[in-house]
């Protein structure tokens, strides 16, 4: 699976990806994930993390394999 998201740092450090999460909290009540809470969402559904890979937009290439 493939997705192209917005995906928040941890830690202190000004990103973008925190002020879509905010955005996203104010208006329609959703989030932007980390990478761990990615991670946790696939495995959740029986897929495995494989990749991130930041773009220089403010979406990420996310990619997940079903877990045997």
């Amino acid at each position: 699976m493939v997705l192209l998201e917005s995906v928040v740092p941890t830690g202190p450090e000004p990103n973008l990806g925190k002020f879509i999460d905010i955005e996203m909290l104010a208006l329609p009540g959703g989030r932007e994930n980390t990478g761990v809470e990615f991670a946790a969402l696939f495995e959740r559904r029986g897929f495995k993390l494989t990749k991130i890979v930041p773009t220089k937009s403010p979406l990420s290439v996310v990619e997940a394999e079903r877990m045997p």
